[in-house]
């Protein structure tokens, strides 16, 4: 099988407009780090492009893409897992078992073990025994949750354990893994030489886009985990697996159609129970992550719902690791506000909002005047052309309504900052919906020699 995916006519989206490429990407993260510097500078709001809420929204967005990187590994392979949470969970306990007893980087390959089978009892249920996926993903949730619970009162709350500071509901503390500052930039020390923190001084001088810059990239050289960095490795590396080499091929054609790779010789059972396998192991490591780097302990209800913002952030991706990391920064991004900001950074944030909404207005109309002539003579554009108009407006309104939320309050009630990230889930998942493709064979049930 050739590992050449993409002709040159797949590089037009749907409906025939052209894919974006890297430029285009940067100019558009360009003028979105313009607007919200502008933004910052208008509302007073510093923490919201500082060194310490980037570096939380990195942290905070890690396991959320870990977890979506399972999910998109596994439904590449035409498998559903919902059950992402609940090998999450299983990551976390084995992490912390491993890990306050042999240290971090046990604890990590231990909690990629933990989730990898549950990734493999999954495959079992849906792969072997034809189980729903969302039935199999949801019994995996639950008994990922109820065994963590047994087996923390069981190990964590007796003898030594015990002693070390474990609970029924907690387990002892374990060491964290370490972690790089890069010298002459962020402060870092080389030696016995501590150089000066350039970026740190930018930064606090708070001028229009200079200090912004300076607190991104300070943020992101600054009191990084090792471990961070081999999470944000792995974005490239899974593009490069499934898009650049036979088995990624062989993993996706099972996806597309597995009767089709079946013809080819694939062996599609196998290719399923790898990729299922992978996807366990990618949310093992998320929960990993979380008890050595973003808190030093297992806790029971410690992954919150971050197996289910992966999986939405693998949808707002289009099934493709770099939209799938781009929704996970956003996701933590809104999170990390509410830690470090509160009120006032998302306060600034409406107006940063209510801008964009406007130019997704404007660009909405421009669309829907293109396709105006030939409305008239096709049903198809006549469509396209009322939902363009139709988004215009809505985009419209709810700017409007941003814009006056803005410009009469100071602060934005901390109920409503706490639900910021679930909210922004719910509506990139709206907006992003009109333009997804998922792989063609994703959840349905196959045997092998049955094709028709």
């Amino acid at each position: 099988m050739s590992t050449a995916t993409e002709t040159a006519p797949a590089r037009k989206a749907a409906g025939g407009a052209r894919r974006l490429r890297w430029p285009h990407y940067l100019i558009i993260a360009s003028g979105l780090l313009v607007l919200l510097s502008l933004v910052r500078v208008i509302d007073d709001a510093d923490p919201v492009t500082s060194s310490g809420t980037v570096s939380a929204a990195l942290r905070l967005a890690v396991p959320i893409f870990l977890a979506g990187l399972g999910g998109l590994w596994s439904e590449r392979s035409g498998v559903i897992n919902i059950g992402l949470e609940g090998m999450m969970i299983l990551g976390t306990w084995t992490g912390a078992w491993a890990g306050y007893q042999w240290g971090p980087w046990i604890g990590v390959l231990a909690g990629i073990i933990g989730g990898a089978l549950g990734g493999l009892l999954h495959a079992v249920a849906t792969v072997s025994f034809g189980v729903d996926h969302i039935v199999s993903g949801v019994a995996i949730n639950i008994l990922g949750l109820g065994l963590t619970q047994f087996l923390a009162g069981l190990i964590f709350d007796k003898g030594e354990a015990k002693a070390l500071g474990g609970g029924p509901r907690q387990s002892p503390p374990v060491d964290p893994v370490q972690t790089l500052t890069l010298p002459v930039l962020s402060g870092g020390k080389v030696g016995d030489w501590q150089s000066p923190d350039w970026l740190g001084s930018l930064e606090k001088h708070h001028w229009f886009l200079v200090s912004d810059i300076a607190g991104i990239v300070r943020g992101l050289t600054s009191d990084m985990s090792l471990l961070t960095l081999v999470a944000l490795l792995l974005v490239p590396a899974s593009f490069f697996v499934l898009w650049r080499t036979a088995f990624g091929l062989r993993i996706r054609s099972c996806g597309e159609d597995p009767y089709a790779a079946e013809s080819l010789g694939v062996q599609v059972y196998r290719m399923k129970y790898a990729a299922v396998m992978i996807s366990g192991g990618f949310a093992g490591l998320a929960g990993a992550f979380l008890v050595t780097v973003a808190a030093p302990f297992y806790q029971d209800g410690q992954t919150n719902g971050r197996g289910f913002i992966g999986l939405a952030a693998m949808i707002f991706g289009n099934w493709r690791p770099g939209g799938l990391a781009a929704g996970s920064l956003l996701f933590g991004y809104t999170d990390a506000m509410n830690v470090r900001g509160g009120g006032q950074s998302v306060h600034a944030l409406l107006l940063f909002v209510a801008i964009l909404l406007i130019g997704v207005a404007v660009w909405q109309g421009v669309r829907a005047n293109r396709l105006l002539p030939q409305a008239a003579l096709d049903v198809a554009h006549r469509r396209d052309m009322r939902a363009a108009v139709v988004g215009s407006v809505l985009s419209l309104v709810a700017a409007a309504a941003l814009l006056t939320w803005f410009l009469l309050s100071d602060l934005v009630p901390g109920e409503l900052v706490s639900f910021t990230p679930h909210l922004t889930t719910l509506l990139v998942l709206a907006l992003a919906s009109q333009r997804l493709r998922m792989p063609a064979a994703n959840g349905l049930r196959y045997r092998r020699g049955e094709a028709r």
